[in-house]
């Protein structure tokens, strides 16, 4: 799998591995989402629940299938969930190391979005959060040798998240880590990035274009999209919840990831 000699560089991968702790805590609500839980009904559904407002839009008798219902959780399931990325004394998040290599020294002074090694994060004492190179003509000369490895021989790898561009929707190297999932039979989900930057009309065209895809070319994908936005926060709450809800760290409505 030649990764370099494609032309575009328009994903990223992170996986996520179980490093999980014994006790759970009781949650306390982070300042950031009280404060979305204050806002106006419509204006919370935009940033908390991105796929149901985007739905609103769809043509009378025509909505397809968006799969909202997999995971939809309470608002009070995402209060809870954020306790686990929230920093404290007892649940540090903290970087770990960068890897081209094993023997590589830890570097993150990376332009962003042009990753060259595997940077490791570790979230308290739920999971680690690998963020993986881009692939693509950008990608290192050995990621064929650093990311497949990782994916195919990391036992305790837990989800693997692809990250699509909204804007451009599925391109060729894209589906490099989509073949590269599928081969190995890992669990992955599609995250949708960069919802801000399209209008209401092409970003609608998107989601069911790559839900198509989803529903009729994969079968290791979570069949529900998660668009999310880094400059509004739009969906970053609920994709948040989904992470808690796969390392265990809570159960939603009776939803339970096998």
């Amino acid at each position: 799998m030649a990764a370099r000699r494609l032309r575009l560089d328009v994903g990223r991968l992170f996986a996520m591995g179980a490093e999980l702790g014994s006790g759970r805590r009781a949650y306390c609500t982070s300042q950031a989402f009280a404060e979305v839980l204050r806002l106006p009904s419509k204006q919370l559904t935009k940033l908390v629940f991105p796929l149901q407002e985007l739905e609103r839009h769809f043509v009378p008798g025509s909505k397809p299938d968006l799969h909202l219902k997999i995971f939809n959780p309470s608002l009070d399931d995402i209060a809870r969930a954020e306790s686990v990325f929230t920093a404290s004394s007892w649940n540090r998040i903290e970087y770990l190391s960068s890897a081209v290599r094993l023997d590589h020294a830890p570097d993150l002074r990376r332009p962003e979005g042009h990753t060259k090694k595997m940077n490791f994060f570790k979230v308290g004492k739920y999971f680690t959060l690998v963020d993986m190179p881009g692939y693509g003509y950008r990608a290192p000369e050995d990621f064929v040798d650093m990311v497949e490895t990782y994916l195919k021989e990391r036992k305790n790898l837990m989800r693997t998240f692809l990250l699509v561009d909204s804007v451009v929707g599925i391109q060729k190297s894209d589906n490099i880590a989509i073949e590269m999932c599928e081969e190995f039979a890992l669990p992955y989900v599609m995250v949708l990035t960069k919802i801000d930057k399209s209008s209401k009309g092409h970003l609608l065209k998107q989601v069911l274009q790559i839900q198509k895809f989803v529903d009729t070319k994969t079968q290791g994908c979570f069949p529900q999209l998660f668009p999310v936005s880094a400059v509004t926060y739009s969906g970053i709450h609920l994709l948040r919840c989904f992470i808690a809800n796969i390392i265990g760290n809570q159960e939603t409505n009776g939803f339970q990831f096998n």
